[in-house]
């Protein structure tokens, strides 16, 4: 064997093994979720809650489940499971969602970065097209990954939004007295379960 033919060979090993030690896998969670959106008014502070949605993501670990890449996310949840436990205002709040034309909100990956980080935590730079009341728009989200010890991936962060940008109207309530403002703020936790994880 030349030493050409030698190095090709090497090379080709060593992208082999590299292969062989990272597994691509599916991650999903179904209604377990910590979503809170939350804004402000002329009157107080406001927030909804939901747990129903689905979320279903594509990793690539390595041996050690340490994470390489995120290679595929999808997301949706229907408006209408956002609650503030207010009747008045989710009226309201669906009603500038337009989720009788629009029921869902959506988001779908279009690029990530994985940045490794201190204490098995993970930094995710990714861009994604979220669509919110019939709306698409490319959004940056950053996001903390962590393996914990079962396997599962615990996601985590927090995205400041502009409902102007989503054609939205901000809600007003009492006769138009109590305005809301513009930008709110959506913050997640969940776990994202794989095939490989353990039960609990």
């Amino acid at each position: 064997m030349n030493a050409i033919n030698f190095k090709h060979t090497l090379i080709l090993t060593f992208l082999m093994i590299g292969i062989s030690l990272s597994a691509q896998e599916k991650y999903t969670v179904k209604n377990n979720l910590n979503l809170v959106l939350s804004g402000t008014s002329t009157l107080h502070d406001w927030h909804m809650d939901a747990q129903e949605g689905t979320c279903t993501a594509t990793f690539i670990t390595g041996a050690n489940n340490d994470i390489k890449d995120l290679t595929a996310m999808s997301f949706s949840m229907a408006a209408k499971s956002l609650k503030s436990g207010k009747g008045a205002m989710d009226k309201n709040a669906y009603k500038a969602l337009k989720i009788e034309q629009f029921p869902n909100i959506t988001a779908k990956l279009v690029r990530a970065d994985v940045v490794s980080g201190a204490n098995g935590a993970y930094t995710i730079k990714s861009v994604v097209n979220l669509t919110m009341a019939g709306k698409t728009l490319e959004t940056p989200l950053v996001v903390t990954a962590k393996v914990l010890a079962n396997g599962a991936i615990q996601i985590s962060g927090e995205k400041k939004l502009s409902m102007k940008e989503y054609d939205m109207v901000p809600p007003s309530f009492m006769m138009g007295t109590v305005k809301t403002g513009n930008d709110v703020v959506l913050k997640f936790n969940f776990n994202l379960v794989g095939p490989s994880t353990a039960a609990n």
